[in-house]
C-alpha cells in the first residue's frame, strides 16, 4: 500500500491514497480541514463500524443504523499523543440483540479493527455501546 502527501499551502495538505481517492488536511487545528489526529479518530470510527456492521449482519442483525461517537484525551507534553479513547457505538434496529452487538463491538476491537489494533500498543481503547428501536 501506498500513498503521498503534498503541502498545498500554509498548514494545508492534500493527501492522496494509491487507489487514487483525496483528503485535505489541516494542521492548523483543524480550522479548514481535519487535522491529522482527528483523521486517525475518524479512520478508528470508520474500521471499528466496518467490523460492527459486517459482523451483524452476517449473524442476521436488523440493523438501519450504526453511529459510533468517539471522545479522546491527549497527553499535556508534546508530542500530544492519545492517552485514551473511547468508542461509543449507537446501534439502530429492530430486536437487535445485545449479546450480537456486545460481542461484535469486541471482536472489532480484538481482533479485526487494524487502526485500533495499532493504537492498542499506545493508547488505551474502551468502548460501550446502545441500542435503540427505530422511531414508530
Amino acid at each position: 500500500m501506498k500513498a503521498e502527501v503534498k503541502w498545498i499551502s500554509d498548514e494545508l495538505f492534500l493527501a492522496t491514497s494509491e487507489s487514487g481517492h483525496s483528503l485535505v488536511l489541516d494542521a492548523n487545528a483543524g480550522s479548514l480541514a481535519p487535522s491529522p489526529l482527528e483523521n486517525v479518530l475518524l479512520s478508528l470510527g470508520a474500521c471499528s463500524s466496518v467490523d460492527v456492521v459486517s459482523i451483524l449482519k452476517k449473524v442476521r442483525q436488523l440493523i438501519l443504523n450504526c453511529k459510533v461517537e468517539i471522545t479522546a484525551k491527549r497527553v499535556d507534553s508534546v508530542p500530544r499523543l492519545f492517552s485514551d479513547i473511547h468508542l461509543h457505538f449507537v446501534i439502530e434496529g429492530t430486536e437487535v440483540s445485545e449479546k450480537h452487538v456486545e460481542r461484535a463491538v469486541n471482536l472489532s476491537a480484538d481482533k479485526y479493527c487494524s487502526v485500533a489494533l495499532m493504537l492498542n500498543k499506545t493508547v488505551n481503547i474502551t468502548h460501550d455501546f446502545k441500542i435503540i428501536s427505530p422511531q414508530q
